[in-house]
């Protein structure tokens, strides 16, 4: 039985602009963020779902809130569809964790996959089986449906991967813009991506998470 869904990462917030690294941090949308949740949720005006559900920090309940008035859906807040704790990293930039601790980022640049900012925060391997188990959740609840996740750039990461089949390891190749759409199909255990990054109804959006 054929599930698609549309992830949505969150709108922009003060923190993404300045390179600041959220993670599981409650950083609020900023006035170009409720602006890109409007914009998304007007090009989902004609799309019908049968659920949306959502990360509960909140930019992204922020951003489905803004979506969910227009397609007049409740949304359901997960905090398994957080971000990433990002442990030590989180409230710097990433420039002062190049500067400041250069050994932690290289093990992070180099997407080491059991690297957990020192015990402080989620290594990759353990991010990634939380949010499949999560995304495993709402397919079984939804078989055979179509639904909205509005969630964060690390999970997109990760969903990406399991769609194409690439390792969690090697350096990132694709787009994860604030706000844009995402559309993958998932039938039994074939997930493939129908459409990526669709940004069209958006203006300036940002990518700044590194590979």
């Amino acid at each position: 039985m054929i599930t698609r869904l549309c992830l949505i990462r969150h709108g922009e917030t003060a923190w993404n602009a300045g390179q600041r690294i959220q993670g599981q941090i409650d950083v609020p949308l900023s006035s170009r963020g409720h602006a890109q949740a409007r914009a998304t949720a007007n090009a989902l005006r004609g799309e019908r779902f049968a659920a949306i559900h959502c990360s509960d920090l909140a930019r992204a309940r922020q951003t489905a809130q803004a979506i969910a008035a227009v397609l007049k859906l409740p949304f359901v807040p997960c905090a398994s569809l957080r971000e990433r704790d990002y442990g030590m990293f989180q409230s710097l930039t990433w420039s002062e964790v190049r500067s400041r601790r250069p050994d932690d980022w290289a093990r992070h640049a180099a997407r080491d996959e059991d690297f957990d900012f020192r015990g402080t925060g989620e290594s990759l391997r353990a991010f990634a089986a939380r949010v499949l188990e999560a995304l495993a959740r709402i397919l079984a609840a939804h078989a055979g449906d179509r639904v909205l996740v509005v969630t964060h750039g690390g999970v997109l990461d990760v969903v990406h991967r399991r769609a194409t089949g690439t390792r969690l390891a090697a350096p990132r190749d694709f787009e994860i813009p604030n706000a844009a759409a995402n559309w993958i199909e998932v039938d039994g255990d074939r997930w493939s991506i129908l459409s990526w990054a669709e940004r069209g109804h958006l203006g300036e959006t940002l990518d700044e998470l590194p590979g």
